[in-house]
């Protein structure tokens, strides 16, 4: 099986190496196309009014001057056409509930559903100021991968998985699937000088009970099914 490895952290951020790590356990033949530079929060942009250039990094690694949702259509164009799984991750920073809506990592998977293929996003929420330990982060994803029903996913739909900030010492958390929560972040903005500064803390947004927000931020891994 060939797989598409994707993000929208960069080419060189530390997540897509743990996302490397994990899928390696999967066996088959892992192709990275991840953009050049960061798009955090892109959402499902793509480019259509410029050449897409691809810098060929060796051993089956491509950085597009791109989007993640460009990097994905590009690998199933041309790169990898033969691809039956595109993963996307590990983001550095939650994608839970309404974050879908503008996430490069989840639009890079949605892409993938649109054509076909069976595609998986995973993100590592962390607090403001805490590191992510990324071989754990992997370590996670590797049990996820190995759990979800691949196979049997139905036309159209794709995974998001979402992994909790928890202490070192911690014992492996529990993994739930759930559902989506489509509570709004809170509005709030303060002015300054150079304009008006979105002023919300992520960790405070409302959450439904038994959401992926609410199973994350209690301490278990999220996985939702989602539909394109």
């Amino acid at each position: 099986m060939r797989i598409v490895l994707t993000n929208d952290d960069g080419i060189h951020a530390p997540g897509l190496a743990a996302l490397s790590a994990a899928v390696a356990r999967l066996g088959g033949e892992a192709v990275v196309v991840a953009p050049l530079e960061p798009h955090s929060g892109c959402g499902h942009r793509v480019t259509t009014d410029r050449p897409l250039r691809v810098h060929d990094h060796g051993l089956g690694r491509f950085a597009v001057a791109g989007t993640p949702a460009d990097c994905v259509r590009l690998a199933l164009a041309t790169l990898a056409p033969d691809a039956a799984l595109v993963v996307a991750g590990i983001n550095a920073g939650g994608n839970l509930g309404v974050d879908v809506h503008h996430s490069g990592t989840v639009a890079a998977a949605r892409e993938a559903a649109l054509h076909g293929r069976r595609a998986v996003a995973a993100s590592q929420y962390h607090r403001r100021g805490t590191e992510i330990d990324w071989q754990r982060a992997a370590r996670w994803l590797d049990d996820v991968l190995a759990g979800l029903p691949l196979g049997v996913t139905a036309a159209g739909e794709y995974w998001n998985v979402n992994f909790p900030d928890l202490p070192t010492a911690a014992a492996d958390p529990a993994i739930v699937e759930c559902a989506l929560d489509s509570s709004p972040f809170t509005l709030a903005y303060r002015e300054t000088e150079a304009g008006w500064h979105y002023d919300s803390r992520y960790q405070d947004r409302p959450r439904a009970a038994g959401g992926d927000v609410d199973v994350c931020f209690g301490g278990a891994i999220s996985v939702t099914r989602l539909r394109v």
